[in-house]
């Protein structure tokens, strides 16, 4: 990273604030432009440790009408907004840690033969599944506003521009702030499931469409300059898939319709996307030479390309225009839609080697290969859905099945009972489910699920995910109801380890499934299973999850080797350590050896969908970090942990597991302290997601959804899940053991050392002054002792890791990660001293007429510190 790097960053931040001052300015007057400005300053001081700062903005808040309130929030989270894009913006273009140069440059210093790294690249299969996050709540219309203006931020970089140039850019980005700032910034009501998957066909269109070509282009230029080899055609190392219509886990409003929507609006929107490439390339594709294959198909057409495409072109906008008018609710002929993937292809390679034949590969290779590699990325589908439901649903289909036959109740039976039952229908020929079954409306919305699977194209699904699996039955379950409905390929089927005990239990599972004859038959050899890191987390704390789903996964993959079958590991993670989050490179090469041969399958949220893929640059970038993480990963493994290592890491896990349950579980004061120090109780009542934050609405604590429990910690900058009873912990064996084992553990083995790291990260980010001034405001005295006992252990952990690590502050070792949090804490700090002061007006208003001015203003002070927080669910 340049030495220069910090000064242009701050210098366009400041420049971008300026901009957006002066468009409050030109709306509120100069007298509101003086008092944001105060409240920065105070801002900045604040995070510096000035108490005379911190009172001065309670004092102005406190002063502050709603509306006022409401005005200072937008404010501050716009200034944050920009920071991210400017930010971004320098890492896309700047940053090459990790990336394609480094991995070629670390390649060709071992001197591996080309054998080898084309054997790696062929294993290259990243499938990238986009989630929608409750915190995420960024419109469609600001996406493109922020696109528009990381592009301005890019040709302002260019050296060599004219003083008009500069001129009309500088124009282009305060119109662009201005149309931002008088834009609603959020919606007012909550998004249903289809507005989330319309967000993520957007993040497709307006980024990933542009990047995965760009990213694939400059692979294969480094295969061939370093190796002489080539992606093939066939090649489609990165995939799409989505949970935005498809996850239904304790979402009530994600529906059978409304899965088939989602998937018709998918194939729409992939099939404009097309429409538009090949009405490019019939531009650009006007040659008249080709080879005799391809003049087999056009007859003696004087301009055989665009003979070729036209009716692919046509077949386009055909099915991009009877899906709208299917979707309005009029008939159509949806045989003439395009269905298969090898539709689109067929004619496009075709072309290609047609192209390559007449010697025209310059040609073949430009436009034309971008819309070939599209197509294997996207296809006619775009991405594909994933469908998720809960265990217990599927078992209640047969219960209330068994009951009407007369079989006894299904849920009362025993695991071998429930074993033969299924297996037995599942090899018979005759349906099970009679014709004149009512069932209840519950279980006709599990099966609508699986018929809208059966009435679909395989090529438009992923997988389905069973949460909360634990036994055999759960798999074999689903198999049987996709049967029955009428799915007449194999869907896989991934059961879901979440719990600490889940986990545990794993390799005990599928050792029993993969036990199954007709289930080895009907997998043919593949597996997928995932791992939760959300749940297990929440349950044990961030260690004990962390070192359960590295048992987990190492036993997995031994078990698959036994059982001759590949297996594919879809990783659940969020943004957060407290969700499994890790820098990409870290989280891949931290991974047991071997769990990468499969392929990489790997949840990205709303909010970590934007921060790496939310601009084509950006988005460029990150697919490089994954493929040069997976690369590498593939070619240099990491490490088997010692057994040293394993005993150490295994009591490590044991200590830090009581400790964090001893706080969360067996403190008569903890719940009762959650509910008033953090925004739990208003992140519920908020429009943020499609999906209850809570998967029973009359459950408690327990019944929270990972997401929320996390996001509602980090409000407060305490971010507790993240590090409670870690360090505590890791001292304690530590000291009673071998130093030279212990230092041996963190240079050596990339798991340890990974999660000292994302500790370092979440160091920083925890702040003891912001969590207490939410105390002082907001917590009855006869809890504040338990706030205080909280962050005495966080001042303890931190003093722990940095005598661990040998730094002198937190964070020494990544000057760019602690430099980027500072750039934005002078607005964050403002923003958190903001929300107290609504929390407390908002619980002082009846509940029973809700003030909206208020709780507009308390979501805008939610998505801004989670905009400043950038990894916070």
């Amino acid at each position: 990273m340049p030495s220069h790097y910090d000064a242009e960053l701050k210098d366009t931040v400041r420049y971008l604030g300026k901009v957006l001052g002066q468009t409050i300015k030109s709306q509120l007057g100069q007298e509101w432009l003086d008092r944001i400005e105060t409240i920065r300053k105070d801002g900045r001081s604040s995070y510096r440790g000035d108490e005379s700062s911190s009172k001065n903005l309670k004092r102005i808040f406190t002063e502050m009408s709603d509306s006022d309130l409401l005005t200072v929030g937008r404010a501050f989270a716009q200034f944050l907004n920009l920071g991210n894009i400017a930010e971004q913006e320098y890492n896309s273009v700047m940053n090459t840690d990790a990336t394609i140069d480094a991995l070629f440059t670390h390649l060709d210093k071992a001197q591996l033969t080309a054998d080898k790294v084309q054997e790696a690249v062929a294993k290259l299969n990243i499938d990238l599944v986009l989630t929608a996050h409750p915190t995420e709540v960024t419109r469609r219309t600001l996406i493109h506003k922020h696109k528009e203006l990381a592009l301005c931020l890019q040709s302002m970089n260019q050296r060599l521009l004219s003083d008009i140039e500069k001129e009309q850019l500088a124009t282009r980005i305060a119109d662009l702030i201005s149309q931002a700032w008088h834009t609603e910034e959020i919606r007012s009501i909550r998004p249903t499931p289809v507005d989330e998957a319309r967000w993520g066909f957007s993040v497709i269109e307006n980024s990933l469409w542009e990047a995965v070509p760009d990213f694939l282009r400059e692979l294969d230029s480094r295969l061939v300059q370093d190796y002489q080899i080539n992606l093939p055609l066939s090649a489609a190392p990165i995939q799409f898939s989505s949970w935005m219509g498809g996850d239904r886990d304790g979402n009530p409003f994600v529906t059978a319709k409304v899965t088939e929507q989602v998937l018709l609006r998918a194939r729409k929107r992939a099939a404009k996307l097309f429409a538009i490439d090949l009405d490019k390339l019939q531009v650009e594709l006007s040659m008249f030479d080709c080879n005799a294959e391809l003049r087999a198909k056009v007859g003696d057409a004087l301009e055989p390309y665009r003979a070729m495409l036209r009716p692919l072109a046509n077949r386009c906008a055909i099915t991009r225009d009877g899906i709208a008018e299917y979707l309005a609710g009029n008939p159509v002929d949806q045989s003439v839609w395009l269905s298969d993937n090898e539709e689109l292809l067929e004619p496009l390679i075709l072309c290609y080697k047609s192209l390559c034949d007449c010697g025209m590969q310059v040609t073949a290779n430009g436009l034309l290969l971008d819309t070939i590699r599209r197509a294997q990325c996207f296809g006619v589908h775009l991405l594909r859905l994933d469908v998720r439901q809960d265990s217990e649903r599927h078992a209640d289909v047969f219960s209330e099945l068994t009951r009407y036959l007369g079989l006894g109740d299904y849920a009362q039976w025993s695991e071998a009972d429930k074993q033969a039952f299924l297996l037995r229908e599942l090899n018979s020929k005759r349906p099970l489910f009679p014709l004149h079954w009512e069932a209840s409306a519950e279980i006709l919305e599990v099966l609508d699920t699986c018929k809208v699977v059966a009435q679909h194209s395989r090529h438009g699904f992923g997988i389905y995910i069973i949460s909360m699996a634990s036994e055999p039955s759960d798999v074999l379950a689903v198999q049987l109801l996709l049967k029955e409905c009428g799915v007449d390929w194999p869907m896989p089927v991934a059961p879901l380890f979440e719990t600490l005990d889940d986990l545990n239990n794993s390799p005990a599972v599928m050792r029993k499934l993969l036990s199954i004859d007709w289930y080895r038959g009907y997998i043919k050899g593949h597996q997928y299973v995932m791992i939760g890191y959300s749940d297990s987390a929440k349950d044990a704390g961030a260690l004990a999850a962390g070192w359960a789903q590295y048992e987990s996964q190492e036993a997995l993959v031994e078990l698959a080797s036994e059982f001759d079958c590949t297996l594919t590991l879809f990783h659940g993670r969020g943004g957060t350590i407290g969700r499994g989050g890790l820098p990409t490179h870290a989280a891949i090469h931290s991974q047991p050896p071997g769990s990468l041969d499969g392929g990489f399958r790997v949840t990205e949220q709303g909010e970590t969908i934007r921060y790496k893929f939310g601009m084509p640059l950006l988005a460029k970038r990150s697919l490089g970090v994954y493929a040069s993480a997976i690369i590498g990963a593939i070619l240099f493994p990491p490490p088997k942990p010692k057994p040293e290592w394993r005993e150490m890491i295994t009591k490590m896990a044991a200590l830090g597991r009581d400790n964090y349950r001893n706080i969360v579980r067996n403190t008569p004061d903890f719940v009762p302290y959650f509910r008033v120090a953090t925004p739990e109780q208003e992140l519920g009542k908020l429009p943020l997601g499609s999906r209850p934050s809570k998967r029973k609405p009359s459950g408690g604590i327990e019944s929270l959804r990972a997401i929320p429990w996390i996001f509602a910690w980090a409000q407060t900058r305490l971010v507790l899940p993240s590090w409670l009873g870690v360090m505590q912990a890791i001292d304690q064996v530590n000291d009673e053991s071998d130093p030279h084992i212990v230092e041996e553990m963190y240079k050596n083995w990339p798991f340890y050392n990974s999660r000292l790291s994302m500790l370092d990260m979440v160091f920083h980010k925890a702040d003891y002054r912001i969590s207490e001034a939410y105390d002082a405001r907001l917590v009855p005295d006869s809890l504040k002792h338990f706030g205080e006992t909280l962050r005495e252990e966080l001042k303890k952990s931190i003093a722990s890791l940095l005598r661990l690590t040998g730094q002198q502050s937190i964070m020494d070792k990544d000057p760019q990660g602690r430099n980027s949090m500072n750039i934005r804490a002078a607005y964050l700090q403002p923003l958190h001293y903001l929300q107290i002061e609504l929390l407390d007006r908002i619980r002082q208003t009846d509940e029973q007429t809700p003030n909206a001015t208020l709780e507009r203003a308390m979501m805008v002070t939610i998505t801004g510190i989670a905009i400043g927080m950038r990894n916070t669910g």
